[in-house]
C-alpha cells in the first residue's frame, strides 16, 4: 500500500508519449497486484485456465508490457520483492485480516446478486503467491526482458537503480520510492487510462504522472529525512501513523519542527522508538549492485506454448501482441 502523499505531490501530468524510448524499474509486485485486482470477470472473478490456475496476471503483464513496448518504445526493467523487513510483518498481516473480510463480503454480494458490489469488494482480495511471482518471472525471461531479484523492498532497489541512472526512473504506484530515494517516480505507467476506486465503485481517468523528488523537497524545502518523518507521522508499511494527521498536517509538523524528536510530546512518544528503525530502512535499504539489465530476443514459440498451449490464451491475440512489440516474428 506504501504512505500516501496525493495531497502534497509536486507531479507533472504526462502522456504516454511523452516518455517514449526512456527506461524504467518497475515495482513488479505492485503491478501484478494492480492486474490480480482489476482483471476480473463482472461478478469480480479473476481470469482463470480451465484448470483453476489464475491468469490475471500474466494477462495484465504481456499485453500491457507489449503495448507499451510497441508503441512508445520503452525499455522496461521488472523488479522484483525479496524478504520484507520484520518490521513489515505487523502490517502483512493486517492486509491478511482486511482480505478476509472483503472475501467475505464478496461472497455475500454474489448471493445476493450484486454484481457491481462484487467486483468492487473482490479487487480488495488479491494474493500474489510465490508461484503468480515466478510465473511472471517465467513469462518476463521469455520476452527477453531483464529481471531484478531484490534481496528486500522492491522499490527500494529500483530507486537505487534509479539512483545509479541505469534507469529514467522508477515506475511504482505507490510513493515509497520517494522515501527510498529515487531521483524520478513515474506513477500510472498505464494504457487503460483508469483506475477503479473500491471505495466508490466507480473507474477514475488517470495520465501518468512524474514527480521529480529534488523538485518536490526544494518546493517545500525539507530535506529527505524530514519527507521520511512526514510519512511516518502519517503512517508507512512499517508503523500506523498518528490519528488525525494526514500529509498536509504533517507536512506542517515537519516544516516547523524540524524531525520527529522536536515535536510535541503526545505526537513524538508513540513514535520515538519506531522512528529510528524505519528511517534505517528508507535511508540505507538492503540493496545489491550486481544486477544485470540486459535486453534479448523474444522466444517467441516458449511465450506460444506458455501462455496458450498451457495456459489458453487466444493464440491470435498473443501472436498480434508479438507481432506488435518484437520485430522480424513469423507469420
Amino acid at each position: 500500500m506504501g504512505v500516501l502523499l496525493t495531497p502534497i505531490a509536486i507531479k507533472q501530468d504526462l502522456a504516454l508519449e511523452d516518455l517514449r524510448g526512456k527506461r524504467f524499474a518497475v515495482d513488479a509486485n505492485g503491478e501484478l497486484y494492480q492486474f490480480l485486482a482489476l482483471i476480473r470477470l463482472r461478478d469480480g472473478t479473476p481470469l482463470k485456465d480451465s484448470h483453476g490456475r489464475i491468469t490475471s496476471h500474466l494477462s495484465g503483464l504481456f499485453y500491457r508490457t507489449t503495448r507499451l513496448i510497441a508503441d512508445y518504445g520503452m525499455e522496461l526493467v521488472f523488479v522484483f520483492d525479496g524478504k520484507p523487513p520484520a518490521l513489515k510483518f505487523a502490517e502483512i498481516h493486517r492486509r491478511r485480516t482486511i482480505k478476509e473480510r472483503y472475501d467475505a463480503e464478496h461472497a455475500a454480494a454474489i448471493e445476493t446478486g450484486d454484481l457491481a458490489k462484487a467486483y468492487s469488494k473482490a479487487t480488495m482480495t488479491s494474493r500474489l503467491t510465490r508461484e503468480m511471482a515466478a510465473e511472471a518471472r517465467e513469462l518476463l525471461r521469455l520476452m527477453g526482458l531483464p529481471v531484478v531479484d531484490a534481496p528486500s523492498e522492491g522499490e527500494a532497489q529500483a530507486s537505487h537503480i534509479a539512483t545509479r541512472e541505469d534507469v529514467w526512473a522508477a515506475a511504482s504506484k505507490d510513493y515509497d520510492c520517494l522515501l527510498f530515494g529515487t531521483p524520478r517516480l513515474v506513477r500510472f505507467l498505464t494504457i487503460s487510462g483508469k483506475e477503479f476506486l473500491p471505495s466508490k465503485g466507480a473507474f477514475r481517468a488517470i495520465t501518468p504522472e512524474l514527480i521529480n523528488t529534488r523538485k518536490m523537497l526544494a518546493h517545500y524545502n525539507i530535506t529527505r529525512e524530514q519527507l521520511i518523518d512526514l510519512a511516518i507521522l502519517i503512517g508507512t508499511d512499517f508503523n500506523e501513523g498518528i490519528k488525525g494527521i494526514g500529509p498536509k498536517k504533517a507536512l506542517k509538523l515537519v516544516s516547523e519542527f524540524g524531525s520527529i524528536e522536536n515535536m510535541p510530546a503526545e505526537i513524538q512518544e508513540p513514535l520515538t522508538a519506531l522512528a529510528p528503525a524505519i528511517r534505517d530502512i528508507f535511508l540505507h535499504p538492503d540493496v545489491v549492485n550486481d544486477y544485470r539489465i540486459e535486453f534479448r530476443g523474444a522466444d517467441t514459440e516458449g511465450i506460444m506454448r506458455f501462455l496458450c498451449d498451457e495456459r489458453e490464451f487466444s493464440r491470435e491475440r498473443v501472436m498480434n501482441g508479438l507481432k506488435r512489440a518484437f520485430e522480424k516474428l513469423p507469420s
